[in-house]
């Protein structure tokens, strides 16, 4: 597989157990570059599971992953990032005290140079560095929304900016593949359609996304395909309207969320 395939991030029967439960069993997927790829699935699906496989928190028992030409399987979290696959989380993570400038901040520590020595030591070439995090920290916050926010603590951020944050901290490590864990959670109308726009321009920018999502109409109305875990399976894969007609699918909603 060179950079230049069409796929960006292949998963091939990945499985994952906790004591006596299956929580992946055999899954593999495939995304390619560009998209926006969909995970739906019942609540206990696999679907963070997956999620944290592919980022590195936890290894998988069986199965591999490759992205973007290379086997990354088993590596650790901060290895995974520096290859290009930036997350969000189902509950935000944010450092609740630092500014909203800090956090993004942190997030681009991921692709700095000057080490430990350059930041204690605080030459020119550390401190031109910082003062170019700095910089492209606010752009990034700008990018989300929230500049005006720049110097608020994270706490004090509504629950939507707190969702924008995270991902402007993510945008932060420059990923190739952004992958997001309920970013709709908690908002409502008007921001889950604001999310939608700034989800079309990060992949306009060159980014492809992964979405885990429970608004089933945000995913079908956003994703160009869709994959649908059950029990640690992944039950379908396809465009949205195809998925949508896929009877295990319905069956795994009981004829629910898209009914």
């Amino acid at each position: 597989m060179s950079s230049g395939d069409a796929t960006l991030l292949a998963a091939r029967s990945l499985s994952k157990r906790f004591g006596g439960l299956a929580a992946l069993d055999g899954v593999s997927l495939t995304v390619r570059r560009g998209e926006i790829f969909g995970l739906i699935g019942p609540n206990g699906a696999g679907k963070t599971t997956l999620f944290n496989v592919l980022t590195g928190l936890y290894p998988p028992d069986a199965g591999e992953f490759m992205f973007d030409g290379e086997r990354v399987s088993g590596l650790k979290p901060y290895r995974i990032a520096a290859r290009g696959i930036a997350r969000t989380f189902q509950n935000i993570r944010l450092f609740a005290n630092m500014s909203a400038l800090e956090n993004v901040m942190v997030g681009r520590h991921v692709r700095t140079r000057s080490g430990v020595a350059g930041a204690v030591l605080r030459g020119a070439a550390a401190r031109a560095e910082e003062h170019g995090i700095e910089r492209r920290a606010f752009e990034l916050l700008d990018y989300v929304g929230i500049a005006a926010r720049a110097a608020q603590p994270a706490f004090g951020l509504a629950y939507g900016d707190q969702r924008r944050l995270e991902i402007a901290r993510a945008l932060a490590t420059e990923p190739k593949l952004l992958a997001l864990d309920e970013p709709a959670a908690g908002m409502n109308a008007t921001e889950r359609a604001e999310l939608a726009r700034l989800l079309e321009r990060i992949r306009a920018g060159g980014i492809t996304l992964l979405l885990i999502e429970h608004d089933v109409k945000l995913v079908m109305g956003l994703c160009d395909r869709v994959a649908v875990l059950d029990y640690g399976m992944k039950i379908a894969e396809g465009d949205p309207a195809a998925v949508q007609r896929d009877p295990a699918v319905i069956e795994a909603y009981l004829g629910g969320a898209l009914a």
